[in-house]
């Protein structure tokens, strides 16, 4: 066996490492296992959950340099690793959260070196813990010193992650002394992705609260105020806006309705140059009477008893284009926008004007 130099003391550790090989790899299941499943129920997205077990040659290193430190394998916390990588600033906080609840935290040997930066410097920032497993959240009687080993666990942004193994790569692991301006260039870089991770995290949370008040605008009637978009189509759809007209003309053959997404009728909406909710709203008032009697010859005399959930919308689509003179071109185009082009959206155009022809709205003066 290779004892790499190492006094007695420090080959007893490595003894003790080699000894214990099979309760680290344990152990490392258990956190990775455990860890999955508490970010899984929480409903919490993350980039990635990475473990690793220290290797015999890195830990005969680690104690070479520091192994005055340890007097047991027990005093070595980072044999087993783990790593959660998020997005967002705050969705490390969220998982420290989690954490804390899930292992017992070594505090004082724990450090949070997002709060250890002085300020003209510039480095990763990232939260390592030192926990162990509590009995409450797994214990085997047969291997109590599951719950005796520490283990590291590190949390940090996927940009704090790309600035550590790029300053590891260029510069500590290389074992050679950077040059002040190369460190000046990193310096810089870290910089630059310390104030992206702080704009993205600035953007989320824009976006948050914006969509919180175009709910809140939507909810209180005040249509006129919201700008048509994703987000607050989304929320207007939540009103069901469109239910009262398919269940009406569900009524004329006692048919189902199956529920789709009329999300793809946004860019429709657009088109028609609709810009607020209110303006769609209005639309809906304007045209549901006349989208309820061309459902009426389309259904009467057929014994159709399914119906998709986007027949109200699309009667109310398309009585728009018949009023707006567009006719077959104008509904060709809204089906190409729902579906793509195909040869059958020009003969489903002309069989609609063919079937509204005698509608009252077209004769209109």
């Amino acid at each position: 066996m290779e004892y790499y130099g190492l006094d007695i003391r420090e080959c007893a550790i490595l003894d003790s490492y080699r000894e214990n090989r099979g309760v680290y790899e344990k152990l490392e299941k258990i956190v990775k296992e455990t860890l999955q499943k508490a970010i899984s129920d929480k409903g919490l997205y993350v980039t990635a959950l990475e473990s690793r077990i220290k290797t015999e040659r890195s830990l005969a290193g680690k104690l070479s340099i520091k192994g005055s430190k340890y007097s047991t394998i027990l005093d070595v916390t980072d044999i087993v690793g783990a790593r959660v990588i998020t997005f967002y600033n705050d969705e490390v906080d969220m998982i420290s959260a989690l954490v804390d609840k899930l292992y017992t935290i070594d505090w004082k040997n724990s450090v949070d070196k997002r709060k250890m930066h002085e300020l003209d410097s510039f480095g990763y920032n990232s939260l390592h813990y030192i926990c162990s497993i509590p009995k409450s959240l797994y214990y085997d009687p047969e291997c109590p010193m599951l719950n005796e080993i520490r283990f590291e666990l590190q949390m940090r942004t996927a940009l704090q992650h790309v600035w550590a193994n790029m300053y590891h790569d260029t510069g500590y692991k290389s074992g050679i002394e950077v040059p002040a301006e190369y460190l000046r260039a990193l310096n810089r870089l870290a910089g630059m992705l310390e104030l992206a991770d702080e704009q993205f995290s600035n953007i989320r949370a824009s976006i948050s609260d914006y969509r919180h008040r175009v709910e809140a605008l939507v909810r209180g009637g005040r249509l006129d105020d919201v700008l048509l978009d994703g987000d607050s189509f989304r929320s207007f759809l939540e009103q069901k806006p469109f239910d009262k007209l398919n269940e009406k003309i569900a009524r004329i053959n006692q048919a189902e309705i199956v529920n789709v997404s009329l999300v793809p009728y946004l860019k429709i909406f657009k088109d028609f140059r609709l810009r607020t909710l209110g303006d769609l709203s209005r639309f809906i008032q304007e045209n549901r009477d006349d989208a309820y009697h061309l459902a009426l010859i389309q259904l009467a005399s057929t014994d159709i008893d399914i119906i998709s959930s986007s027949i109200g919308i699309q009667n109310l689509c398309i009585v728009h284009i018949l009023k707006s003179g567009t006719g077959v071109s104008g509904l060709v185009r809204m089906f190409e926008t729902l579906g793509g082009v195909n040869d059958y959206n020009r003969a489903r155009a002309e069989r609609i004007m063919s079937t509204a022809s005698n509608l009252e709205f077209l004769n209109r003066k």
